[in-house]
């Protein structure tokens, strides 16, 4: 049976209150009982309950976090930035996987609240009116990463996706690309399907290309819904020489597909990719995409969090920057 904090009291002799102050690092006491109380937290092997903790602290050392597909390359490399800056300032993570369709966002935001998380950060996707409601019921600090929202008090870590776009979309076209297509997200998402779709026509339009005449097919930002829309694009529309898909997953997406029909990959098909998972240097070709700066993300999100926890002071969004990794997909055409 675990020792209690009551147990450490009796066996160094003094009360509860003061093993409290010594484990929160609370002024009221000698140097000899703190030397008592330690020596008894170490006999029994006694470890502090964070919720416990919580109740003179106000704290509990646990951050929230929402993602709406933990187990995705995309989501790893988010949280590993942080949970490497939660653990620099001693804080665990709780890690929740919401679904794609966020069904079950509520369900674990009830969950972050009966754990007493001190913040949450909420990743990709729609801050919806009624998760906001409930997370400002909670009174709790929030964080979004790799989204934004509506409202002005809640911040943000983001790249700017529709200047990113363009400037794969224009990557392309400096490489003698004009016939080009695009594999997006749907086109009702607001985070990262509409804006990344806007971005790409807007750089062909503005190198006088016809933007409505360019195929943008909804590959779901995963590898299954990738092939299928690439399959389509590829049969339908054969005098298409480059594809950005807005997304790594969907980039191997139309690689493997062009294999598997015959369409070598850069010499007849040039491919960009979005993101620059690991998987981009692990395809063959090793992928060209736009790199956003995930891990960094992460971290800086929590940071961010962690600094608004502690001094209650609101923090601002910050826009991330972006870049073009080239790597063996893309060719240039005459």
């Amino acid at each position: 049976m675990s020792a209690t904090i009551k147990d450490v009291a009796r066996l160094a002799g003094v009360s509860v209150a003061t093993v409290s102050r010594v484990l929160n690092d609370l002024p009221g006491y000698s140097e000899e009982t703190r030397v008592k109380v330690l020596d008894a937290v170490a006999e029994l092997k006694y470890q502090p309950n964070a919720i416990a903790r919580g109740l003179v602290n106000k704290r509990t050392q646990t951050i929230g976090v929402l993602f709406p597909s933990v187990s995705s390359a995309f989501s790893s490399e988010i949280l590993h930035g942080i949970e490497e800056a939660a653990q620099e300032r001693g804080y665990s993570v709780v890690v929740c996987n919401t679904a794609e369709d966020g069904k079950r966002t509520m369900k674990y935001l009830q969950v972050l609240r009966e754990k007493q998380v001190d913040g949450i950060i909420f990743s990709s996707g729609v801050l919806k009116e009624e998760y906001d409601q409930t997370l400002r019921a909670m009174e709790v600090p929030v964080v979004l990463v790799s989204t934004k929202s509506e409202y002005a008090d809640i911040p943000y870590v983001k790249v700017d996706d529709h200047q990113a776009a363009y400037d794969a979309c224009a990557y392309l076209i400096r490489q003698g690309h004009r016939r080009i297509a695009m594999i997006s997200g749907p086109a009702h998402d607001e985070i990262a399907g509409e804006p990344r779709i806007a971005g790409f026509r807007a750089a062909l339009a503005d190198h006088g290309l016809p933007a409505g005449e360019a195929p943008v097919l909804d590959g779901r930002f995963h590898f299954a819904g990738g092939c299928k829309a690439a399959e389509q694009l590829l049969r339908q529309s054969p005098e298409v020489t480059a594809v950005f898909a807005a997304g790594d997953e969907m980039a191997i997406a139309v690689i493997s597909t062009a294999a598997r029909l015959g369409i070598a990959v850069p010499e007849q098909l040039s491919v960009i990719g979005y993101d620059n998972l690991k998987l981009a240097e692990m395809c063959y070709p090793p992928l060209t995409t736009v790199a956003q700066p995930l891990a960094e993300m992460g971290r800086l999100a929590a940071a961010k969090l962690m600094a608004r926890i502690e001094t209650g002071q609101p923090e601002g969004s910050e826009i991330m920057p972006h870049q073009i990794i080239g790597r063996g997909t893309v060719s240039t055409r005459e």
